[in-house]
C-alpha cells in the first residue's frame, strides 16, 4: 500500500477535482458577470447556511464517521453485511436530513441573522428567501455523500470524484436561463442561483446510482437503529459533529464580520477562498479521501506501521502540490483574479479588492492543505475527539485576529485572521498527533520540504522574470491572458523541472503512476 496506490487514487480523485473546480471557476466568472456582488453577497449568505450543514450531515458524516465503520465491517463480516449497514445508516440519514431540511425551512429568518450583520430590511427578506428555496440542498448532498463514500471504500472513484461538476453545471445553467423564473417566484434575479443549487444536487445523487447498483449497494432504505454498527457511526459523529461545528462557526462568524464591512466584502473573501481551493481540492482534498479507506483498512488489521507509512507518502505529496501553490497563487494574485473574474458587473474595484484577500489567503495554502491530509489518521483510528480540540484552536485564533485586524484592515484582516487560524490548526494537530501516534519524523519531512521550497523559489523567479520579459519586449500586461496563460504554464513545468534537479523523491512517485497509467 505504500508503492502509490493511495497517490493513484488520489490522481483520479484529482482529476474528477480539477475538472469540478475548472468550472467552479467558470461558474465564478459567469455569476461576477451576471451579477452585482451586491447581489451575490446575499446568495452566498443564503448558501452559506446549508452548504455548512453539507460539510456536517454530508461529507464530514461520511468521512469519519461512515467509511472507517464500513470499511471494518467488509473486512471483518463480508461484503454482504456492509451493504446491510449500508441500507440501516441510509435510512437512518434519511430521516435526520429530512427533519433538518424542514427545520432549516421554518428557522431560515433567525439562521440568516446569525450569518449577517447591518442587512437592510428589505435585503434581509431577500436573502431568507433565497435560504429557504436553497435548503433542500443539504438533504440531496447528504445522500450523495454517502453513496460516494461507500464508492469509495469499495475502492470506485471516478464516479464520485465527477459527480460534483453537476452543480458547477447547474449553476452555470441556472445564471443563463432560469433568471424569470425566480423572479416568477417573487425571488431576485440572484435566486436562479438558489434553484440551480437544488438541480445540482439532486442530479450528483442520480449520478452516483448506476456505479452503486454495479457494487450492488443500491437498495431500499431501513430504518434500524438497532443495528450495532450503525450505533457506533452515530457515536462517532457526536463529536465530529462539535468539532466541525466549531469550523462552522468559524465560517459564520467570518460571513458576519463581512457583513459588516463595505458592500461586497462578503464576495470579495468568497471569491478569493474559492481560487485558494484549487490547488487545495485538486490534490490534498484528493489525497484526503482516497487515503481513508486505505488508512481504515489497514487500521482494522492492526498494521499499524503500513498506517504510518500511507501517512507519510500522502503527507509528502501534499506539500510537494500546496508548497508551489501558496508561492504561485501569491505571486499571480491580481493577474489571476484579472483574467477570471474582471469582466461584466465585477469591475476594476472588485478585482483589486479580491486580489488583496487572495494575496493573503495564498499564504496558508500549504497549512490547510496539511491539516486535511492529517485529518483522515485520526478518522482511521475513530479519533473524532482530537479534530474538536484543533478545530477550537482555529476558531479562538481567527476571531482573536479578525476583531484585531478588520477594524483598520477590511476584508483583508479577516483574510489574514483565516490564515493565521489554518497554521494555528495545523500546530494543533501535529500537537495532538503526537501524542496519539508517535511524532511526525520532522528531519526526513523537513529535507522534502526544503527542497519544494528551493524548487518553489527558482519557479517563482523564472516566473517574475518572463512577466518582465513579456512586458518589455512584447508589451503584454502581466494582467493579460496572454501573459498569466504562459506564467501559469511555465511556471508549472519550470517547478518540475527544479524539482527533479533538487531529486525530490515524489516525482518520482508520480512518473510511476502516469507509467502505470499509461500501459
Amino acid at each position: 500500500m505504500t508503492d502509490g496506490t493511495v497517490t493513484r487514487r488520489a490522481a483520479v480523485v484529482a482529476l474528477g477535482t480539477l475538472a469540478s473546480r475548472l468550472l467552479g471557476a467558470l461558474r465564478d466568472v459567469v455569476i461576477a458577470a451576471r451579477f452585482q456582488s451586491s447581489a451575490t453577497d446575499l446568495f452566498f449568505i443564503a448558501f452559506t447556511i446549508p452548504n455548512a450543514l453539507r460539510v456536517l450531515l454530508g461529507e464530514g458524516a461520511a468521512s469519519a464517521a461512515f467509511v472507517p465503520v464500513f470499511s471494518e465491517v467488509r473486512e471483518k463480516r463480508g461484503a454482504e453485511a456492509s451493504a446491510r449497514f449500508l441500507q440501516n445508516i441510509l435510512g437512518a440519514l434519511l430521516v435526520v436530513l429530512a427533519v433538518v431540511t424542514a427545520l432549516g425551512i421554518l428557522l431560515a429568518e433567525p439562521l440568516v441573522m446569525l450569518y449577517t450583520d447591518r442587512l437592510d430590511e428589505d435585503r434581509l427578506l431577500q436573502t431568507v428567501d433565497l435560504t429557504r428555496v436553497t435548503f433542500p440542498y443539504i438533504f440531496f448532498m447528504g445522500l450523495a455523500a454517502l453513496g460516494a463514500g461507500a464508492l469509495h471504500a469499495h475502492g470506485r472513484f471516478w464516479a464520485p470524484s465527477f459527480a460534483p461538476t453537476l452543480l458547477n453545471f447547474s449553476l452555470i445553467g441556472a445564471a443563463f436561463w432560469l433568471e424569470p423564473f425566480a423572479k416568477s417566484w417573487g425571488l431576485p434575479a440572484v435566486g436562479a442561483l438558489a434553484i440551480g443549487a437544488i438541480v445540482g444536487g439532486l442530479l450528483q445523487v442520480v449520478a452516483l446510482a448506476p456505479s452503486l447498483r454495479s457494487v450492488l449497494l443500491l437498495r431500499v432504505p431501513r430504518f434500524d437503529v438497532r443495528d450495532l454498527y450503525v450505533q457506533k457511526s452515530f457515536a462517532l459523529l457526536i463529536p465530529l459533529l462539535a468539532g466541525l461545528g466549531v469550523h462552522q462557526l468559524n465560517v459564520l462568524l467570518s460571513r458576519r464580520f463581512a457583513s459588516s464591512l463595505a458592500a461586497g466584502s462578503v464576495s470579495y473573501l468568497y471569491y478569493g477562498q474559492r481560487l485558494v481551493e484549487l490547488p487545495q481540492g485538486m490534490f490534498a482534498m484528493a489525497i484526503s479521501m482516497a487515503a481513508l479507506p486505505t488508512l481504515s483498512r489497514l487500521r482494522s488489521r492492526g498494521s499499524d506501521e503500513a498506517v504510518r507509512a500511507v501517512f507519510m507518502e500522502s503527507l509528502s505529496m501534499v506539500l510537494f502540490v500546496s508548497i508551489p501553490a501558496s508561492f504561485a497563487l501569491f505571486t499571480l494574485a491580481e493577474p489571476t483574479v484579472d483574467v477570471l473574474l474582471r469582466r461584466g458587473e465585477f469591475g476594476t474595484h472588485a478585482a483589486l479588492e479580491t486580489a488583496k484577500s487572495l494575496k493573503v489567503m495564498s499564504l496558508g495554502v500549504w497549512a490547510t492543505a496539511s491539516a486535511r491530509t492529517i485529518v483522515p489518521l485520526f478518522h482511521a483510528y475513530n479519533d473524532t475527539r482530537s479534530p474538536v480540540v484543533a478545530a477550537f484552536v482555529n476558531l479562538v485564533v481567527f476571531v482573536a485576529a479578525a476583531l484585531l485586524l478588520m477594524e483598520h484592515q477590511g476584508h483583508v484582516g479577516i483574510a489574514v485572521a483565516l490564515t493565521l487560524a489554518s497554521g494555528a490548526q495545523l500546530l494543533a494537530y501535529i500537537f495532538l498527533l503526537g501524542r496519539r501516534n508517535g511524532s511526525i519524523p520532522l528531519r526526513p519531512l523537513g529535507a522534502k520540504v526544503g527542497r519544494m521550497v528551493l524548487a518553489s523559489v527558482a519557479m517563482t523567479t523564472l516566473v517574475l522574470g518572463l512577466q518582465e520579459a513579456f512586458e518589455r519586449l512584447l508589451h503584454w500586461s502581466a494582467n493579460s491572458v496572454l501573459s498569466w496563460t504562459a506564467c501559469v504554464s511555465v511556471g508549472m513545468i519550470g517547478y518540475l523541472f527544479f524539482a527533479g534537479l533538487l531529486r525530490c523523491e515524489e516525482l518520482n512517485t508520480l512518473r510511476r503512476i502516469f507509467g502505470r497509467y499509461r500501459t
